[in-house]
Parts: structure tokens; sequence; C-alpha cells
């Protein structure tokens, strides 16, 4: 059988699993994942032994320590990844919800109820954990849900996906409500994003060019996290202290990740003071600075930005920084350079703040909190699919409730139309 019709084969029979899986009740559910959750701990030695193999393959390939440690795997980390299934049973089943109820002059009941969308595919990179996490998700939503991980890990994602395919099978549930696609060629890929029939909706997880890899191939809607430019403005009213402490914990606690700050403005009116004070705190935590004419006209030590530094996603120890005119320039910039992803102002004025909030237009918009809030879980949904910067279907970070959606209901009493 060719990659083209293992592929077909697996996304039909995950539509069929999918009916399956949207009539199970919340208790089922939530037993089958706390089943995995203890799966993944019983079965932790051989889990280990698998990840030990894309460990050796990663060496060889050259793969940087970085990217090893993301795909390591030991018993602290598995427990962990345990542990994130058994917060997505603990959280409350979307699936059945009426989220809105209204009578009609012909006294019909309509109204809206919580469906799951189906069957999703995922296509992510290195690390493994996410191959429980995104099960979890997709299956306590009432979802079927086809991965395709990355290479460099297929030894460990295999390892987790046989030991949580193996909790469905014990309750009878179709073992297709959870498929790894088990091979790496690139045509895998290119094969799962023409299933349109069958699969609902694709979520990549990885670089930009993965994700544009799948924009511009997919037949399937797409739901993208580009990148994560994300950006501070220390308002006029602001408070020196909290505006450091906010600023190096965006910064530098994390410069890897997708909700570190990227570009930093300051109100021109407190730029004098303001802007040697971050300049010599950032410095001491070895953050490189490129900041624009007036940022080092008061910190000359700050290496010149360029335009390509504001759309810059550095994902290191680099921070952009420029001295604005006021919130109607930082807003201004903001929109005109920023991801969709999440941007903050620090500031003491109430006016300010929600001009911010109502005029920004991204999926997280903060006041007075580091950008590094932009989680699903620090937001409170217990866990995240991904942080979608498209507004349809979903924006911001997605949890069990983003992996729905909506149909219509009507009651009546014999009502006909005239």
């Amino acid at each position: 059988m060719s990659v083209a019709e293992q592929i077909r084969t697996i996304a039909a029979e995950a539509r069929q699993a999918s009916f399956a899986m949207a009539k199970l009740s919340s208790a089922v559910k939530n037993e089958l994942l706390l089943d995995m959750a203890q799966g993944l701990v019983n079965n932790a030695e051989e889990i280990i032994a698998e990840n030990k193999k894309d460990l050796a393959a990663g060496k060889e390939r050259g793969l940087s320590s970085a990217m090893l440690d993301r795909l390591m795997l030991n018993e602290a980390r598995i427990k962990g990844m345990a542990d994130a299934i058994r917060e997505v049973a603990a959280l409350p089943d979307p699936v059945g919800e009426v989220t809105g109820m209204w009578k009609r002059p012909n006294d019909l009941m309509v109204g809206k109820m919580r469906i799951p969308l189906g069957v999703i595919g995922i296509i992510y990179e290195s690390r493994p954990n996410v191959t429980s996490d995104a099960a979890a998700l997709c299956l306590k939503s009432g979802n079927a849900v086809v991965l395709r991980g990355g290479s460099e890990a297929i030894h460990s994602n295999l390892a987790i996906a046989t030991v949580l395919k193996g909790e469905l099978a014990k309750r009878n549930i179709p073992a297709a409500a959870l498929s790894l696609i088990p091979f790496t060629e690139r045509e895998g890929v290119t094969e799962m994003l023409k299933q349109e029939e069958f699969i609902d909706v694709i979520i990549p997880r990885g670089g930009e060019s993965l994700i544009r890899f799948v924009v511009e191939n997919s037949k399937i809607p797409v739901i993208k996290h580009y990148k994560g430019v994300c950006h501070i403005f220390v308002d006029a009213s602001a408070d020196f202290e909290m505006a450091r402490e906010i600023i190096i914990n965006a910064k530098v606690q994390r410069p890897g990740v997708c909700n570190a700050l990227e570009t930093l403005l300051i109100h021109k009116d407190i730029a004098e003071s303001f802007v040697p004070f971050i300049y010599e705190a950032l410095d001491a935590q070895k953050v490189e600075i490129r900041g624009d004419e007036t940022f080092r006209s008061f910190a000359p030590q700050a290496v010149p930005a360029t335009e390509e530094d504001w759309y810059a996603e550095y994902l290191e120890l680099i921070l952009a920084a420029r001295v604005v005119d006021g919130l109607d320039a930082a807003i201004d910039h903001i929109n005109r350079y920023c991801s969709l992803h999440t941007e903050s102002i620090i500031t003491g004025d109430y006016g300010n703040a929600q001009r911010f909030i109502r005029e920004v237009n991204s999926g997280v918009v903060m006041v007075n909190a580091s950008t590094r809030f932009s989680d699903g879980n620090q937001l409170g949904l217990g866990a995240e699919i991904g942080i979608s910067t498209t507004k349809l279907h979903s924006f911001g970070p997605m949890g069990l409730t983003d992996l729905t959606t909506t149909k219509f209901i009507v009651y009546g009493a014999g009502q006909v139309r005239p």
C-alpha cells in the first residue's frame, strides 16, 4: 500500500471513530484519560528506551543541545505528561453545553449546543509530550485525532501513542480515534493535507517554515500560529520598578518561547530617565538591545535598529526598543508590526489601559502583566492545543472549548412554516 493510500485509510478510519467519540459521556472520557495517564507512568521504562533511539539519531544528525533537550524524556518528564492528562480530565466537558436559548414569536425555542469538531489533524515537531497533550485535549472534547510528529521523535511518539491506544482498546473505543502516522516521509504530510473529506481542521505546531508549508499545501482549514512578535508599551505613568520586573521576566525567563517579549516601546515623556534605567537592567541580563535613534540618544551603547527588527521574533536574548510619541503611536506600531500574539501595556492610567485593550488587535492583550502569562494553563484553560494568531475559528490560546463548534437546536410544538 502506498503512502497516499495509507494516509487515506488512516483519515477515513478516524472519521468513523469520531462518531463513536462524540457519543461518549464525560465520565467515560475522564476515566479513559486517567487510565492513559497511569499507562504512561507504568510504561515509562519502555518509552524512555525508545526515546534514547531518537536522542542517538539526533546527535548523529547534529541537532543542537536545545533541540536535544526538548526531545529528551525521563521519568520526571513522563510524570509531567501524565499530570497534564490528569489536568485535562479534571476540566469541565464543553460537549453538550447549551450556550443560549431563545423563544421566537411562533413559540419555537431556538438554541445553540456545543459539539466536537470531528477529526483534528495535528502536525508538530520535536517535543514528544505534544503527542499526549494533543491526544488528551482532542479526546476529552469528543474528537478523533490524527497526529503527525517530527521525524526526530518518531520512536518516542510511537511508544507514547501505543500506550494511549491500548487504553482505547480496553473500552472497545475504536483505536482510530487516536492515530499517529507511523512513517516520516514528507509525503505523509502532503497527503494528510489533502484529506478534506475526512479531516475537519489542521493545527500545525512548530517553526514558521512548517506552518507556512502547511498553509500553502492544505486543502483543509488551518488554525495558524506563525510567530510571536510580542510587545510591551511603557506608558508615561508607569511605575519604573514594576516595569523593570515585567520586562525582565517577559524577555529573560525563557527567551526561546513564543510569548517572550521581542519589542519594547517607551513613551517619549519618560525616555530620558527610563531608557538608561531599563538598559542597565537588561544589559545585566546579557540582553542585546537594538534601539531606534531616540532610544540610542539616551543609551548610545545600544545597537542601531533596522526596519527588519520591528518584525523580528528573535527567540533569544535580543530585544528591539523604540521611543514613541505616546499611546496612539504605540498602538499604531503594534498593529502594524505585531503577529497578533500578545501585547501588554504598563501604565497607571486607567483610561489608557482601556484604550489599549480595545484598540490593540492581538489574541491576548494585557495590562501591567508579563507576556509570559499568554499560555492556556496560565489563563485558566487547564491546557492548550496551541495559540492561534488567526481569528477564525479561534483566537489566542486554544483550550477544550476551542476544539468544539456549535449547532442550532430547535424545539417545536407542531409549528409549520407558513
